[in-house]
């Protein structure tokens, strides 16, 4: 048997790679749209920016440095010239729709930064795999600017990765928050105590007053002991104000800030004849 050369000798020593596999390794330069990995391979590895992350523009030196080590998945061995083309950001969307499955039947409530503001609603990034949150599920009540939300806890109502359809959820999370202290407010509430409340709603008939937990009504006739033409004159959205429960018929609360001391025929025996 014929002695290897060098170089046949220092091929030997390198592992051998394929399309699609997984391999880790140690970066060694970063620059601003590309990372170089050392794989332990006769080739060094290469990652572009567009193959990091989907956000475009970022600026590679301020994520990863020199010494990190990675795993990425290889997308062709020689890329033509002669360096092996690898995904970072395919790889963590694998493993990230993976989450979001383990997620989805686990009910489990996620939270993740805002990555989109659409007329239809927001998109979500975890772990590189995209979660749409239609306008519809971002609340319970209608959200006319949605630009407002930075980040937001949702759960995976649907998941579907072969349509690419991953639909997150914030409403039903709201339901569920409100429908436990709304069986908390009845468990302590009863006929005549006094609360403070928030004005939610104002209409011709009286507001809704939101309760923590359940809204109450306070209608017109019970506003004052005197007359109120309309109550869109004495109160918005957003005041405080101090009622009593008047009634509360199963989930109905009736509200009254008509305070029995406060009546105006009180003593009138007293004052006149």
């Amino acid at each position: 048997m014929s002695e290897m050369s060098f170089e046949q000798m220092l091929e030997e020593s390198f592992k051998t790679i394929r399309n699609g596999e997984v391999v880790e390794g140690t970066v060694i330069d970063v620059k601003p749209d590309e990372i170089v990995l050392n794989i332990g391979y006769k080739a060094d590895g290469i990652i572009t920016r567009n193959e990091y992350t989907n956000e475009a523009n970022v600026d590679l030196t301020t994520l990863v440095s020199v010494g990190d080590t990675m795993e990425a998945k290889v997308l062709k061995v020689n890329d033509g010239e002669g360096q092996v083309l690898l995904t970072y950001k395919r790889l963590a969307a694998e493993k990230g729709s993976k989450r979001l499955e383990e997620a989805f039947e686990n009910k489990e409530v996620l939270t993740a930064k805002v990555a989109q503001v659409l007329d239809g609603g927001l998109c979500v990034n975890v772990d590189e795999t995209r979660v749409f949150i239609p306008a519809s599920l971002v609340s319970d009540t209608y959200e006319k600017d949605l630009s407002k939300y930075q980040e937001i806890e949702f759960v995976i109502s649907e998941f579907n990765p072969k349509r690419r359809r991953i639909i997150g959820d914030r409403k039903q999370l709201l339901v569920a928050k409100k429908l436990e202290q709304q069986k908390e407010l009845f468990a302590r509430i009863k006929i005549g105590d006094v609360l403070e409340g928030t004005v939610k709603n104002v209409t011709d008939f009286g507001a809704f007053i939101d309760l923590g937990g359940a809204d109450g009504l306070l209608h017109i006739s019970e506003m004052s002991w005197g007359r109120v033409e309309s109550p869109k004159k004495v109160f918005k959205v957003g005041d405080q104000v101090r009622v009593f429960i008047k009634d509360i018929n199963e989930n109905k609360i009736a509200l009254s800030m008509k305070f029995p001391a406060e009546n105006p025929w009180n003593g009138a025996a007293e004052k006149f004849a």
